[in-house]
C-alpha cells in the first residue's frame, strides 16, 4: 500500500483524497443535510385561492397547519366549487413546499436523493 493511504498506484486513494478524508466529508455532508431538512420542516409555506377566499398552511414536512374559508364563499348551492378551491389550495402550498425542497436539497446532487 501506498504511504497515504489507498491502494499501490492509485495516487493515494479517491481522486488523492485519502479514506478518512473522505469520511470525513460524508459526515459534514450528512450533517448539513440534516439541518437542511431540520429547517425546511420547521418553515411553513402559504397558498390561497379564489381572490384569497381560501388560505392554507402547510409546514415543510407537509402537515396542514391552517385552513382558513371566508364566510362569504360558503354556498350550500355550490359546495364543489368549495371543495375545488380547497384542493386547488392545498395542492398550491404543497407544490411550493417540493419547490423549496428541491431548491435547498439540490445543492448536494445526490442522485435519488428527491
Amino acid at each position: 500500500m501506498s504511504k497515504r493511504g489507498g491502494f499501490p498506484g492509485m495516487g493515494g486513494g479517491f481522486g488523492g483524497m485519502n479514506l478518512n478524508n473522505l469520511m470525513k466529508e460524508a459526515k459534514k455532508m450528512q450533517a448539513d443535510l440534516e439541518k437542511t431538512q431540520q429547517e425546511l420542516t420547521e418553515k411553513e409555506f402559504e397558498a390561497s385561492a379564489g381572490g384569497g377566499a381560501i388560505s392554507v398552511k402547510v409546514s415543510g414536512d407537509k402537515q396542514i397547519k391552517e385552513i382558513t374559508i371566508k364566510k362569504e364563499v360558503v354556498d350550500p348551492e355550490d359546495v364543489e366549487m368549495l371543495q375545488d378551491l380547497i384542493l386547488t389550495c392545498v395542492n398550491e402550498a404543497l407544490r411550493k413546499v417540493d419547490a423549496a425542497q428541491a431548491a435547498s436539497m439540490g445543492k448536494y446532487n445526490i442522485p435519488g436523493l428527491l
